[in-house]
């Protein structure tokens, strides 16, 4: 199976605000963004999944007419966190996550363990599925979790891998 991990576009957001699950708009940059996605794909496409955030649902509409939208694809709940500044959260508790983010959770969030059970349960489904080329648009923290599951990376190193915005990621699964 050949897969397509698709990052979304530039989120119309200031620098240090946090906003995993928080839904934002996008940038104008979108319309360049999308087409430079395109140019990445193949013209024959299965099926298409989208996390349910509309950064990233709009270009899932672009790529295809139908798509699946995944909940198990949504990015890091930061719980409390969400729509604040890394600058004006409680600084302990920032340490204490940073030190294990794992197993700590932000405060009313998930860990990353839990994101990555939920990130990898849609990951087995998917590979029982009987087709040849598949797009997936998401989140960096979640192809992050898949292409460290791929490369039996530690999730304590997934913050090694760079994936910036409108990046198409391809891999070929064994099923």
């Amino acid at each position: 199976m050949e897969i397509f991990l698709i990052r979304h576009t530039t989120p119309a957001v200031d620098k240090g605000f946090i906003y995993g699950r928080t839904d934002v708009p996008l940038a104008d940059s979108f319309d360049a963004e999308k087409e430079l996605v395109r140019t990445k794909l193949p013209e024959h496409i299965d099926l298409v999944f989208s996390s349910p955030s509309s950064r990233c649902t709009l270009l899932a509409h672009q790529i295809k007419d139908s798509f699946e939208s995944d909940e198990h694809l949504m990015e890091l709940d930061f719980g409390l966190w969400e729509g604040k500044t890394w600058e004006t959260i409680d600084r302990s508790e920032s340490e204490r996550w940073m030190e294990d983010f794992v197993n700590n959770c932000p405060p009313g969030g998930e860990t990353l363990n839990e994101m990555n059970n939920r990130v990898m349960s849609f990951w087995e489904e998917l590979m029982l599925r009987p087709c040849h080329r598949v797009v997936v648009i998401t989140h960096g923290g979640v192809i992050r979790l898949l292409l460290a599951a791929v490369n039996a990376s530690p999730l304590k190193s997934i913050f090694d891998i760079n994936v910036n915005y409108g990046e198409v990621v391809s891999l070929n699964a064994a099923k």
